[in-house]
């Protein structure tokens, strides 16, 4: 095929509109394939720091989202059984003016919403809702897909964005498998009238032993949306598993009533398994690529996962726009600039994990550095995170 052929994204998620956007912006066609009926974001909220709001400013959607995104001001971190502030570490202002880019927190519908007009009124971009990747075959100038329903699609290469049970990895590393950590996430919305202290402007973090809560504001403050990360044995693959509300709300009886009796007005819990996956040997096949949770699933403790596939995307449509005519090197340079710092990401998310659950005495270690330490400082401490511009590495 030409160097000009669409580019197949499999998934239509986060990663792959805003992929699909990205090339649309250097003049590159694509196809986006998604397995669901419509293009809409399951979730509920998403936190965006400055270097994925600065993606979204980049892809010219970050005015369409902006009315509907909330700014933090802080990040307020409490211990969860006597409700006690620990410490409060600054967004908001400060955290724009260190970085260029503010610190947003959206519902996931509202970014796949943008992301998926955005995608629509472009005519280089064709989306394909109900096309679930059944088949991959790769040939010497293209790849061509089968849908589980027969349906088919060609283009010069694939991308696949298809997140943590990806039917494209099995064609690029068959080997890999997820593996569950022993925890889950359960997530809501409550209506911010309903919320009590929980509707404040600012993300709040409540930590236990076994289990920790945020919540943030959502939909221009109408909406909290709330995450409860628990250690659970439950390994389903559905990204939207109902919850016994009442069960739930009796695991959390450790909390402080300030925050259970908040969470008790929701009607409406869902649920996933938390997984890893390890470093894969390559993220790249020929003319079949992986990027996002695909490549490199996020725990959730740093609520990076999307970020980091917002990243994938512009500095893979770089890639392509440099290597147009040859997808394989595109891939190659996207790989060795992006390998390294999705690493970074998972490591210190997974140390974040630790540090939120830590026992006693080590938790009481913990709470005294949080009670003590300056919120700036401790914030800054996060530079190499939010600062990402996405520049082009030697």
């Amino acid at each position: 095929m030409a160097a000009s052929a669409p580019i197949l994204i499999a998934g239509g998620g986060i990663g792959g509109l805003a992929l699909a956007v990205a090339l649309a912006r250097i003049g590159r066609a694509s196809i986006v394939l998604e397995q669901r009926g419509a293009f809409t974001g399951a979730g509920a909220g998403i936190q965006l720091g400055p270097n994925g709001v600065r993606v979204l400013e980049r892809l010219g959607v970050s005015e369409a989202l902006r009315p509907l995104a909330g700014v933090p001001q802080s990040v307020r971190v409490h211990d969860g059984r006597s409700g006690r502030v620990l410490a409060e570490l600054p967004l908001g202002h400060w955290l724009a003016a260190r970085h260029g880019a503010p610190y947003w927190v959206a519902h996931r519908a509202d970014l796949a919403r943008v992301l998926s007009e955005a995608a629509a009124a472009d005519r280089s971009i064709v989306l394909r809702p109900g096309f679930a990747v059944a088949e991959v075959r790769q040939t010497a100038d293209g790849v061509a897909v089968t849908s589980a329903a027969g349906e088919t699609a060609a283009g010069g290469a694939l991308v696949g964005a298809d997140g943590l049970w990806s039917r494209v990895r099995a064609a690029v590393s068959p080997e890999a498998a997820p593996q569950f950590v022993g925890a889950t996430a359960t997530r809501t919305v409550v209506s911010a009238g309903r919320a009590g202290a929980l509707a404040a402007p600012a993300v709040g973090l409540w930590l236990t032993r076994s289990a920790h809560v945020v919540h943030y504001p959502v939909r221009g403050g109408a909406e909290i949306a709330v995450v409860v990360i628990a250690a659970e044995d439950w390994q389903g693959q559905e990204w939207d598993a109902e919850v016994d509300s009442a069960r739930l709300l009796a695991r959390l009886g450790g909390f402080h009533p300030k925050l259970t009796e908040a969470l008790a007005a929701a009607a409406d819990w869902r649920r996933w398994g938390l997984y890893r996956l390890p470093p894969l040997a390559r993220w790249s096949a020929g003319r079949l690529a992986l990027m996002g949770d695909a490549a490199h699933p996020m725990l959730p403790y740093l609520a990076q996962g999307g970020v980091l596939a917002l990243e994938d995307a512009q500095v893979l449509a770089r890639c392509l726009a440099e290597w147009a005519a040859d997808p394989a090197a595109a891939f190659a340079r996207f790989e060795a600039e992006r390998r390294q710092r999705a690493e970074r990401v998972q490591a210190a998310s997974r140390r974040q994990g630790r540090i939120y659950h830590l026992p006693p005495p080590a938790s009481w270690a913990r709470d005294a550095a949080l009670r003590l330490l300056p919120g700036r400082w401790l914030m800054a401490g996060y530079d190499w995170l939010y600062g990402w511009r996405g520049e082009p590495t030697e």
